[in-house]
């Protein structure tokens, strides 16, 4: 599988970062992917109100990335934000491409380092899993990847890659935090991690909002004995990489894990 790593830096106007979308997945569909991978908040960055542009899976700017997908034949994964609760919105990825019309709303909210998601975002409850030529995903996003259960359930479903879209929040350490987990999920669960993250608005001379997560860049992909195949800077740019699925039997026979586990 051929797939596409496109970090981008998004802002608060939702059309703009529609044609964000369509400009890397265009490129993405170019060099010859099947599956480009966006950002958490891909819809509108962290620091901008959410409730006001919440729209359902059905909505006219997850319309847009259908159509992104549809005409260029890709499956596309990017971040929005959907109605939830009590006045708060979903922070949902949406899945989208031939065959395939899935969603997944975060579980894990970030309420850590002084940022409280939950007082605007409702959690989800359930992991996703769905299928691209063949080849299960799992989904997870940004503070999921604290938690290895989720990556390891995702795993016990099937899931050869796991994907993980962030609008990663700066800090001391938190980029070397960033780089650990990614790779320790990819030998929690023995699958391939795709980690996507908005890039670091100040690499295109922008400021940050407040304390929100607007991102740091340094997206990656990580084998599943936790090697980093790819790994990005701070700036915006897509990264193609040829993924094989297969490699995924003999890891888990000769690092069984997930066979080995035992309920504590």
């Amino acid at each position: 599988m051929r797939l596409a790593v496109a970090q981008i830096i998004t802002g608060a106007d939702p059309a703009a970062n529609l044609e964000l979308i369509r400009d890397y997945a265009t490129r993405a569909q170019a060099a010859g992917a099947e599956l480009a991978v966006f950002p958490e908040a891909a819809m509108r960055a962290f620091g901008n109100s959410l409730a006001d542009i919440a729209e359902p899976l059905d909505g006219p700017w997850a319309n847009a990335v259908r159509g992104i997908a549809g005409e260029l034949g890709i499956t596309i994964v990017a971040g929005m934000f959907t109605p939830g609760r009590n006045g708060r919105v979903r922070n949902t990825l949406l899945v989208t491409g031939p065959g395939t019309n899935t969603s997944y709303d975060k579980i894990h909210l970030y309420d850590a380092f002084g940022f409280s998601e939950s007082d605007t975002v409702d959690a989800g409850t359930s992991p996703v899993t769905f299928e691209v030529n063949g080849t299960v995903i799992g989904l997870a996003t940004c503070y999921d990847v604290r938690f290895p259960a989720l990556f390891a359930a995702n795993a016990r479903a099937g899931a050869q890659i796991n994907i993980v879209c962030a609008s990663w929040g700066a800090g001391p350490g938190k980029a070397e935090q960033w780089d650990l987990l990614v790779r320790a999920r990819a030998l929690d669960s023995t699958t391939f991690v795709v980690a996507c993250g908005q890039g670091d608005p100040a690499s295109i001379g922008q400021g940050s909002a407040d304390s929100a997560p607007t991102g740091i860049g340094r997206s990656a992909v990580v084998s599943p004995l936790g090697k980093p195949l790819v790994t990005l800077g701070r700036e915006p740019q897509v990264a193609l990489i040829d993924i094989d699925p297969s490699e995924i039997a003999a890891v888990r026979s000769a690092l069984p894990v997930l066979a080995n586990a035992r309920a504590l």
